[in-house]
């Protein structure tokens, strides 16, 4: 029945993989990514496949989808069931063709290439679909860049719908196809590798190995999928399924493909599926040459070297240091020498680092500089030596720096302004080189003149650079000064408190103070929201009149209503979900008063 919903709710996400509860969200009967169970195949428990589908022989055929629980509200009878007509399929190499029935539409929705080329009704339904089935997958996914291309389409049309893309998925790929947004998955492939007599295993497909009592059968298919689901979704939870994604991709050179494409679609994605904040355990793992095309990582190349501002009272001198195994850096045994060296002056330090490539002092506490792992063994490859020094030259033109003092030990290339190396060769910990930076440092500031910043005036700068690339900008912070001690530092204004950096979130939690600041500069995105009486709750869809595309998770923003500010609330799903993900969009921080 079309007015049956699916009862679901998002337990976590990481970009576009999400574990969604199904039922009742107090009690979920499973999660995806899950299975859906067809003719044919061994009855499966329903937290491994809540779903059974059939399907007829009739030409167009139906598809008939049917929950095994009760998980549609009031949850009282199992079900919902739905049935689809799935229309005519053309090849995707025929994508100019329109075949005209394109197929049905309602709770399950099946879509084809051809229909996403043609079908402009997609773009107004009366009904939102719970379960996207993407018809041909299959062909799609042996056409280079196809198969990336219409998961991400899908997925930014109908963020709260699950998508199914039939016959394509294995414990081999499940990790890279729930990457990419995929939700459910069928035991074709595992049926096709049993009727040879091999397994189907989360490193692809082989043959048993019989000297270890190895045999092909439904229960080692079972088990294997049960083991690389428990993987992924416990990847999902923990904000780390990229980090399994680089290990199963190898496992065929079509999944490789598939990664690469979908890495480049989202270099510069039109609805964020990043976070601003994540939690403090998260680890950024650039461990292969591919963690380098994360998108995270083209993100904070794009910030470097188009958006990022250094703090205006340090952009004379520019001091280039090499990175270190801990996080934040400047925790580091040798950053404690460095700035030993260093001393206080108004030079500003940037780590050279990768992926990351530069990663400047006042965002060093901040996702994902504080939280990527990458093996630090003091060798660079051409790749590296190149995406640094064309992000060097770039950023030191941009930022217009009159001196440049390199202790990296990265060779530079001529970047029009005086550039002293202060290794030469050298450890950079080593005393010679040690003192030969100090003495480079002190030589130049008394060239230029320059005076030192010590203690919170440089704390303020870090803080204002931090609100630039966490919110819209700092003008929150003009005539405010920091106070307290650490790691808790507190930011006042005439002896009332702004906000106080948060080390576990490493971010600045805003006090209620700081919202009708904020408001009148414009230093915090706006969501307005509509409701019958006063905002008590967090936000939801419907309460959701318009909303900025690029939120991020984490992101903090205010809330207005009918054009009166009323308080703030930090995203917890990403903007392209908004509004019409199932669930909380984002929870209340702030209210200033009841409307």
């Amino acid at each position: 029945m079309a007015d049956e919903f699916l009862g679901v709710s998002t337990a976590a996400r990481w970009r576009y993989s999400r574990l969604i509860g199904l039922g009742d969200r107090k009690q979920p009967l499973a999660y995806s990514p899950c299975l859906i169970q067809s003719k044919g195949d061994p009855e499966l428990p329903v937290s491994l496949s809540p779903f059974t589908a059939t399907q007829n022989s009739e030409i167009p055929a139906t598809l008939t989808i049917t929950a095994k629980g009760k998980m549609s509200p009031p949850f009282e009878i199992d079900g919902p069931t739905w049935s689809v007509d799935l229309g005519h399929v053309l090849p995707p190499s025929l994508d100019e063709a329109d075949v005209g029935e394109v197929g049905g539409q309602g709770c399950v929705l099946p879509i084809s290439w051809q229909r996403m080329k043609h079908d402009t009704g997609l773009l107004s339904l009366e009904t939102q679909p719970q379960i996207i089935v993407l018809l041909d997958a299959l062909q799609l996914a042996n056409r280079p860049g196809r198969l990336p291309e219409a998961l991400i389409s899908i997925r930014n049309l109908f963020p709260g719908a699950l998508i199914w893309a039939p016959g394509i998925g294995g414990p081999d790929n499940l990790a890279v196809l729930a990457w990419m947004g995929v939700d459910l998955f069928d035991l074709g492939r595992t049926r096709q590798s049993l009727s040879i007599g091999a397994m189907l295993t989360s490193e692809g497909p082989r043959m048993p190995e019989e000297s270890l009592g190895e045999v092909a059968s439904w229960e080692s298919a079972i088990a294997a999928w049960t083991n690389e689901f428990s993987s992924v979704r416990r990847a999902i939870r923990d904000g780390n399924l990229r980090e399994l994604v680089e290990k199963r991709a190898p496992n065929s050179p079509r999944l490789v493909e598939h990664l690469r494409y979908h890495d480049k679609l989202l270099k510069h994605p039109v609805k964020s599926i990043l976070s601003s904040v994540v939690p403090a355990e998260t680890r950024l793992r650039c461990h292969t040459f591919s963690s380098r095309e994360d998108p995270i990582v083209s993100d904070w190349y794009n910030l470097i070297s188009q958006t990022y501002e250094a703090p205006k009272n340090m952009r004379e001198v520019l001091i280039l240091l090499p990175c270190s195994a801990k996080k934040p850096y400047r925790f580091s045994k040798s950053h404690k020498a460095f700035m030993r060296s260093i001393g206080n002056t108004s030079a500003h330090h940037v780590m050279v680092t990768s992926p990351l490539g530069l990663v400047p002092r006042d965002l060093e506490r901040i996702w994902p500089a504080a939280h990527y792992d990458v093996p630090v063994t003091g060798d660079w490859d051409a790749d590296e030596i190149l995406r640094i020094r064309t992000l060097v030259k770039g950023y030191v033109a941009k930022q217009g720096y009159k001196v440049v003092i390199n202790h990296s030990g990265v060779e530079l290339p001529d970047l029009g302004i005086p550039c002293h190396d202060t290794r030469q060769g050298d450890g950079g910990t080593s005393y010679v080189a040690l003192d030969r930076l100090s003495a480079k440092v002190k030589e130049v500031m008394s060239e230029l003149g320059l005076k030192g910043i010590r203690g919170h005036k440089l704390l303020m700068a870090e803080f204002a650079s931090i609100s630039r690339h966490h919110g819209l900008n700092d003008h929150w912070l003009d005539g405010a000064v920091v106070s307290g001690k650490p790691p808790r530092f507190k930011i006042m204004l005439e002896n009332k408190q702004l906000a106080q950096w948060n080390p576990i979130r490493a971010s600045l939690s805003v006090s209620k103070a700081a919202l009708p600041i904020m408001y009148e500069k414009g230093s915090l995105p706006v969501v307005e929201i509509s409701m019958e009486g006063s905002w008590n709750g967090d936000i939801f869809g419907a309460m959701v009149v318009s909303y900025p595309e690029n939120i991020r998770v984490g992101a903090e923003f205010l809330v207005v209503k009918d054009g009166e500010l009323i308080g703030s609330a930090r995203a917890v799903a990403p903007g392209f979900e908004w509004p019409s993900t199932p669930g909380r969009l984002a929870k209340a921080q702030h209210r200033l008063k009841k409307r």
